[in-house]
């Protein structure tokens, strides 16, 4: 006999990849420097035997495909590290390998996140006719003082240049800019965030500055070191005018970093903020896969040498975990709330969410909850984790 909990998480789920998609992440863990702020799992070295992780991916993608048949893709990332150090033909023969084992949706979405080196910028075209079909480049910053301070080894030029170029070869392009930068003033931005949207770009993802521990910029911070850095007051100006001027471009806010035309949101992430399904592949790589109605969390070895040898003698993943309703609830609520569109809850009956805090927070302009669909409001996304605090009580 099934206990509650078990029977309520797979009420819960009824196939929920066939409503927010089926993705695929494939994560490239190589780069040619760290950048000081990044704490994703990013690795330098000499060389890598592309070979080997073909074989390697290859691999997992048919494992997977056994055991999650039937299923229809509807987006495929390739994310990073600096994925545009793979070879196009490794890009290609990864895209085969997922064409092979499932259906791709009419309008897949192939996103591959580039660097805008001139050397990485020439393989786009190499990328277009493996099957890419979107490219996000990191750009980061609009200025070379800036660029170097962040450890970029672009410039400005060749970011206009690799911008231009992705333009003239995939029909969407995104690129990415960091702001509250060290020294940086509100008009310092906003004429940079002007410049930026004069490229009439379909998608921007525009993230504040964040100090994580165990990267460079953290140790710096952690001894001084670091300054020049926004206080609370001018991060917030920042921020809303960030909305602003990116609302009056056309570009609204559809998750709290990422700003879209209309039909250019990123459909990939999507999946993540709606709670569907996606296979994680590749060092440090984490999915939410549904099997028989239940929700599956997996996980990879961080190491790209201890994932490289699992996947090639056996299995990829590290770790395999079956979350409970709560677990479920708790992902749904804490990645939806990011999105404009929020998400679905019981307005009275659901015991997980304090219904007096969010009366609390909807009388202030923080949130509001409109037929059973509770949002964050621009004016809640910059306190959105304090606002999870209060509404979320235990199950």
């Amino acid at each position: 006999m099934r206990s509650p909990s078990q029977s309520s998480s797979k009420a819960a789920l009824p196939e929920n990849w066939q409503r927010a998609g089926f993705g695929i992440y494939i994560h490239w863990p190589f780069c040619a420097a760290k950048c000081p702020y990044c704490d994703f799992n990013s690795h330098v070295v000499d060389s890598v035997d592309q070979s080997d992780w073909q074989t390697a991916f290859l691999s997992e993608i048919k494992r997977y495909g056994a055991e999650l048949p039937g299923r229809v893709v509807s987006s495929v990332f390739f994310g990073g590290g600096t994925p545009s150090l793979m070879e196009p033909q490794l890009v290609g023969a990864i895209l085969e390998a997922i064409s092979a084992q499932w259906t791709l949706a009419n309008d897949v979405e192939v996103t591959l996140e580039a660097n805008p080196t001139s050397v990485e910028a020439g393989r786009f075209s190499g990328y277009r006719d493996a099957g890419v079909n979107r490219v996000s480049v990191g750009v980061q910053a609009l200025n070379d003082t800036d660029l170097r301070a962040l450890g970029r080894l672009h410039s400005m030029s060749e970011a206009l240049s690799a911008i231009k170029l992705a333009r003239d070869v995939f029909d969407r392009v995104s690129f990415d800019l960091i702001y509250a930068r060290q020294h940086q003033s509100l008009s310092d931005w906003q004429d940079e965030l002007h410049r930026a949207l004069a490229m009439e770009p379909d998608h921007l993802s525009l993230y504040q500055l964040t100090i994580e521990n165990g990267t460079a910029f953290g140790d710096r911070y952690a001894r001084g070191l670091l300054k020049g850095l926004p206080d609370e007051d001018l991060g917030a100006d920042l921020y809303f005018a960030t909305q602003e001027i990116c609302n009056a471009h056309g570009l609204p806010t559809y998750e709290v970093s990422n700003h879209a035309k209309t039909g250019q949101e990123s459909r990939h992430n999507q999946i993540y903020w709606r709670s569907g399904d996606w296979i994680g592949i590749g060092p440090g790589a984490h999915g939410r896969i549904t099997v028989d109605q239940q929700r599956i969390s997996t996980e990879t070895a961080l190491m790209p040498s201890l994932w490289l040898e699992s996947a090639l003698t056996g299995i990829g993943e590290s770790k395999r975990e079956t979350l409970s309703a709560e677990e479920v609830f708790q992902e749904k609520m804490l990645m939806g709330l990011r999105l404009d569109e929020g998400v679905e809850v019981s307005a009275t009956k659901d015991p997980r969410i304090n219904h007096i805090k969010i009366n609390e927070l909807s009388d202030i302009g923080l949130v509001s909850l409109e037929h059973d669909r509770l949002r964050v409001t621009p004016d809640g996304r910059p306190v959105l984790n304090r606002i999870l605090r209060d509404i979320l009580t235990d199950g």
